[in-house]
């Protein structure tokens, strides 16, 4: 069986389009009507919020999704141990990292919103009593949440992942080839939408990881298909050939998700005409069908599209994680002065927000991280690629021709 051992250049295109989602995401987050987030505009948008919920659906699915790819790749010619290194060095380091210098800014500036007078230095101490945000503390991840995860599942999965890719498992991954045919492939989508189906209820998202037992399984699953999917590669070429039958899924589920809820007829609602409980498991089922039929989708589809290299791939690709890592930090920052300003309406309040972040962001990983060895470690980015030395062939000595008369 051939493997996919050359990394696919539609997977690093949709990375790329996964974190430009999240800048997207997170700029609106200040002026959406719901709450929850570190500083509000005075003014909201129930438009923009349901913008956000479309998006949430299947945002962090894809990225998940990917980064099962990622962890297939990265463990090509690598032991068990030497793979936990790696991600002990790509995730762990930037974790820490990101929860003692990239995060308490975030919350330093929500206390400003709420009242506190003091300098950051004043506040900044209090990070060090490790009680957890936001029960009165300065402790938190915030949205690096998505690599303590990620760390946690390759930590958990490591030895699996290493028996998948050796020739131990190729029994098995003929097996997986039967899913290739026709539509079968989408049985993959079966065991999340079951596991959050019937959890979700009673284990909402936190993304804390201790009271996160819904969607800590929930997202695993995409790491998994993603594992699973790239490992066998005729897995991804049914994607690539179903694509439509995807996009069909996920745009039927999610046109059925939205007329329901924006008619309350939903089971929380007076209006829910059914009252036996498996319609409400079939309507919470609806939300991880939408997450799946799209992220598989975009997949099939960035396959048959996007899987052409260009000459700022390369850069981009190198800069996405730092910049996941710097842009929420960016956005709370600015956006602490966005909302004071009166006068402006939500959308230029909005596009300023996604505009200045974009270019902060990008300027300081230019500037200030991918030039210098230390920065790079810091920020989980690979070790600068070492100038190759050019070697010039010796010059032949042109030796001069005797010519002999008689």
């Amino acid at each position: 069986m051939m493997e996919t051992t050359q990394r696919q250049t539609y997977l690093d295109w949709l990375r790329i389009l996964s974190i430009a989602g999240v800048l997207f995401f997170h700029s609106a987050m200040p002026f959406v009507s719901e709450d929850g987030w570190h500083i509000k505009n005075a003014e909201t948008s129930n438009l923009m919020m349901e913008s956000n919920h479309f998006l949430h659906l299947f945002r962090m699915p894809l990225l998940f999704f990917i980064s099962g790819t990622v962890s297939y790749y990265m463990m090509q010619r690598r032991s068990t141990l030497s793979f936990i290194g790696l991600r002990f060095r790509r995730l762990f380091i930037p974790l820490l990292v990101g929860m003692f210098i990239i995060v308490p800014p975030q919350i330093y500036m929500e206390r400003l919103a709420h009242g506190y007078k003091g300098s950051f230095w004043d506040w900044y101490p209090s990070v060090f009593n490790f009680v957890p945000y936001p029960n009165g503390g300065s402790f938190s991840w915030h949205h690096l949440w998505f690599i303590a995860y990620l760390f946690i599942y390759d930590l958990i999965f490591a030895p699996v992942f290493t028996w998948m890719i050796s020739p131990k498992s190729d029994a098995f991954k003929q097996k997986l080839a039967v899913l290739a045919r026709g539509k079968w492939v989408y049985l993959l989508m079966l065991p999340g939408i079951i596991w959050f189906t019937f959890t979700s209820w009673d284990y909402p998202e936190t993304n804390d990881l201790i009271h996160d037992g819904c969607y800590f399984v929930y997202w695993l699953f995409f790491v998994l298909m993603g594992f699973i999917c790239i490992t066998q590669p005729k897995l991804m070429d049914s994607l690539e050939r179903n694509r439509r039958f995807a996009l069909t899924i996920g745009f039927l589920s999610l046109m059925t998700w939205e007329v329901m809820r924006w008619n309350k007829i939903e089971p929380d609602h007076a209006a829910w005409p059914f009252h036996h409980i498996i319609f409400s498991y079939a309507f919470t089922a609806l939300r991880p069908t939408i997450a799946c039929g799209w992220v598989l989708a975009l997949v099939g589809y960035g396959k048959h599209y996007l899987n052409r290299k260009h000459v700022v791939l390369n850069y981009l690709n190198q800069a996405v994680y730092p910049f996941y890592i710097l842009h929420q930090t960016v956005i709370v920052l600015i956006v602490y002065y966005i909302v004071q300003v009166q006068n402006e309406s939500i959308l230029s309040k909005y596009i300023y927000t996604v505009g200045i972040t974009f270019f902060v962001t990008v300027l300081t990983y230019h500037l200030l991280i991918r030039p210098y060895a230390l920065t790079r470690f810091l920020f989980g980015m690979k070790p600068k690629d070492k100038p190759k030395p050019v070697i010039v062939a010796p010059t032949e000595e042109i030796q001069p021709t005797v010519i002999l008369s008689a």
